[in-house]
C-alpha cells in the first residue's frame, strides 16, 4: 500500500517499446540508483523479440510493466493494523475503536480474510437495546467471552468453550424467590450471600454463577460446585455494571455489515468515486485474494499521490504511456525531436541529436563516474546497435560509434559478431500476425493538421511482410478508423540492402508522394537508403504538409 515516504520514480519509455526504450529504462535507472534515487525500470509494452535476445543474452529481468499510471486505490489505500474478528465480543470492539479512533473496523475470520465491516453506529444501535438483560442463547456467545467481558477470575473451571444454553437472571431478592425463578443452564448473578444460598442456587441445575462485587466465596460453595461441574466467576463490577458487559458479549459477526463494498488495489480511482458517492461509508477495505491489504477512506480520496515518472526515447504526450497526465513528469532522457510535452513545474530535461538514447544514458554514467557493470554495458550497446541498424542508419553519429565500441569491451562482446546476430534475432516477422506487424514499433505524431501512426519492422527478407500487405493495410485502415487517425504507415526496413518498403493506408496520399517524390496511388512506395523514422520520415512528410491542402 501507500508508502510516500519511498515512492519509487518510474523510469519508462514509450509505447510498442523498441530495444533502446526498454534499455534506456534499464540503464538509466541503473544510473540513478547509483545516485541514491529509487528508481525502478518499466515497460508500457510487449517486449520484442530482439530486444528480448539482448534481454537473455546479458541475463537482465525485463522491466516492470506498467500498462497506465491513472491513480489506483493502492495509491490512496491506507495500512491497515486495526481490525478485529469475527467472534470478538462487542466489548472488545469498543475498546479497539476507542483506542484507535476509528469509525468503521474491518472484520476477519480466523484465516484472516475479510468477512464483514463493522461501525460505530452499529455498535450504539447495539447499546440502544441495552434496557435489560438480553439473552444470549441465539448469540452463539461462549462461556469465555463472559469471562474477558467482565474480568472475571475464574474460581472453578468448566468447558470454557461451550455455547450458552440458559438465560441471563439476578439473584436479589430471597432465597425462595431466586431459586423459583432458575432454569437449568441459566447463569446466575449473585452479590454477597450465604454458603446455604449458594448451595441452594446451585443445585437448580445452573450451568455458571458469577459473584459481583468482589464478594468472597465460601470454600464449602466452590466445593460444591466442583462436584457439580459448574461454573464459578468472580468479577470486581456490581451486578448494573455486569449486567451492561453481559450485553456487550454478542460477537462482533451479529452486527457487522457482511459482504462490505470493498475494493481491489488496482481499481481505478475513477471507477470508484460513483460507488462511494453511492454508499456513503466513511472507509472502505481493500482485498486482494479475498485477504485486507489496506483500506480507504473516504476523506481522502480526492487528492492522491501522482506517480513520479522519467520518461526515457520520447518526449510527446501521444508516445507516452496511457496516463502520462496524471503522473509528474521529474525528467527526461532522449534523442528526439521536442514533442510539445508539457509539465507542472521546471524538470530536468538532457537531449542530444545521436542516434541512440542509450549513447546519452551511457555517457552521463562516465560524466559522474558512475562505472557500468558489463551487463548493463552490454545492453546499452545492444540499444545503440539496434537504433542505428549497426551504424548504417543516418542517424549514427561517431559519438554513438566510440560509445558503443567503448562499451563492447566493457561488456566483452565482438562488436560486429554480436550486432549481426541481435539483429538477426530480431529480424523477420516470425509468429506475427498483420496487426502484431503493423503495430510493430508504432508511434504517433502530429504533423500539420494531421494525425499520423509511423510504425517500423526490420528484416532481412522484406518479401516475407509484402506477402502479407493486402492484410496489413486493412488492419492499417481499421486502426485509423478507430483512432481517428489520418494515415498509417509501416515502414518495412530491409537491413542488408538498407531501403525501406513503406506501406500506407489512409489519407491523403498526395502527402507520401509529395514527401518522397514518387507516384503514391498505389499501396507502398520503395525508399532505397532510407532506414530511420526520425531523420528521413518524420522530416519530408513535415516539409511536405506545408505545401499540400488539407483534404
Amino acid at each position: 500500500m501507500k508508502n510516500s515516504a519511498n515512492k519509487p520514480i518510474y523510469v519508462i519509455g514509450h509505447r510498442n517499446p523498441d530495444t533502446d526504450s526498454i534499455c534506456a529504462a534499464i540503464g538509466y535507472s541503473h544510473l540513478k540508483q547509483a545516485l541514491g534515487v529509487n528508481a525502478i525500470p518499466a515497460r508500457c509494452g510487449k517486449v520484442n523479440n530482439e530486444t528480448k535476445y539482448a534481454l537473455e543474452y546479458f541475463k537482465i529481468e525485463e522491466p516492470l510493466l506498467v500498462t497506465d499510471l491513472y491513480p489506483r486505490v493502492k495509491d490512496v489505500a491506507l495500512e491497515c493494523k486495526t481490525v478485529v474478528r469475527q467472534h470478538d465480543t462487542l466489548r472488545h470492539l469498543g475498546e479497539v475503536m476507542r483506542k484507535s479512533e476509528m469509525q468503521s473496523i474491518p472484520v476477519t475470520d480466523s484465516k484472516g480474510d475479510l468477512v464483514g465491516i463493522v461501525t460505530v453506529s452499529d455498535l450504539a444501535k447495539r447499546y440502544f437495546l441495552e434496557l435489560g438483560l438480553q439473552s444470549l442463547v441465539d448469540m452463539r456467545v461462549r462461556y469465555r467471552d463472559i469471562i474477558q467481558a467482565t474480568e472475571s477470575k475464574v474460581l472453578v473451571a468448566a468447558d470454557e468453550n461451550e455455547f450458552i444454553e440458559g438465560a441471563i437472571k439476578i439473584a436479589a431478592g430471597s432465597v425462595e424467590t431466586s431459586v423459583a425463578n432458575l432454569n437449568a443452564k441459566d447463569i446466575v448473578l449473585v452479590g454477597d450471600r450465604s454458603v446455604e444460598t449458594l448451595k441452594k442456587i446451585l443445585h437448580t441445575g445452573i450451568s455458571c454463577m458469577i459473584v459481583t462485587g468482589g464478594c468472597r466465596v465460601a470454600a464449602e460453595a466452590l466445593q460444591e460446585a466442583q462436584e457439580l461441574g459448574i461454573f464459578v466467576l468472580a468479577t470486581p463490577y456490581d451486578t448494573y455494571t455486569v449486567g451492561r458487559l453481559l450485553n456487550q458479549c454478542v460477537p462482533i459477526r451479529r452486527i457487522m455489515h457482511p459482504d462490505p463494498v470493498c475494493f481491489r488495489p488496482l481499481d481505478l480511482l475513477s471507477d470508484i468515486k460513483g460507488v462511494m458517492d453511492d454508499n456513503k461509508f466513511r472507509s472502505y477495505p481493500v482485498v486482494e485474494n479475498n485477504k485486507l491489504v489496506g483500506i480507504v477512506s473516504a476523506d481522502k480520496i480526492m487528492l492522491p499521490e501522482r506517480e513520479n515518472v522519467i520518461l526515457v526515447d520520447h518526449n510527446e504526450r501521444s508516445q507516452a504511456v496511457e496516463g502520462i497526465e496524471d503522473a509528474k513528469i521529474v525528467e527526461i532522457i532522449d534523442h528526439h525531436r521536442l514533442g510539445g510535452m508539457q509539465t507542472s513545474d521546471p524538470i530536468y530535461t538532457h537531449q542530444e541529436p545521436v542516434g541512440c538514447t542509450c549513447t546519452i544514458v551511457a555517457n552521463m554514467h562516465w560524466h559522474r563516474d558512475i562505472e557500468i557493470p558489463p551487463s548493463i554495458a552490454g545492453l546499452l550497446l545492444s540499444a545503440i546497435i539496434s537504433d542505428t541498424v549497426l551504424f548504417k542508419s543516418p542517424t549514427c553519429t561517431p559519438y554513438d560509434k566510440k560509445t558503443a565500441e567503448k562499451l563492447a569491451d566493457i561488456a566483452g562482446v565482438d562488436l560486429k559478431e554480436y550486432g549481426l546476430a541481435m539483429l538477426r534475432a530480431g529480424a523477420g516477422i516470425g509468429g506475427k500476425t498483420p496487426t502484431e506487424i503493423a503495430k510493430n514499433d508504432m508511434k504517433e505524431f502530429k504533423i500539420g493538421d494531421y494525425r499520423i501512426m509511423v510504425s517500423q519492422i526490420s528484416v532481412m527478407d522484406p518479401k516475407e511482410v509484402l506477402d502479407l500487405e493486402n492484410k496489413i493495410i486493412q488492419v492499417m485502415a481499421e486502426n485509423c478508423d478507430r483512432e481517428g487517425f489520418d494515415m498509417h504507415l509501416l515502414m518495412v526496413t530491409d537491413i542488408l540492402e538498407e531501403a525501406t518498403y513503406l506501406i500506407y493506408a489512409g489519407s491523403p496520399k498526395t502527402l507520401i508522394g509529395e514527401a518522397f517524390k514518387k507516384d503514391a496511388s498505389g499501396t507502398h512506395v520503395y525508399l532505397p537508403g532510407v532506414m530511420s523514422r526520425k531523420k528521413q520520415i518524420i522530416p519530408p512528410l513535415s516539409e511536405a504538409v506545408k505545401r499540400i491542402k488539407p483534404q
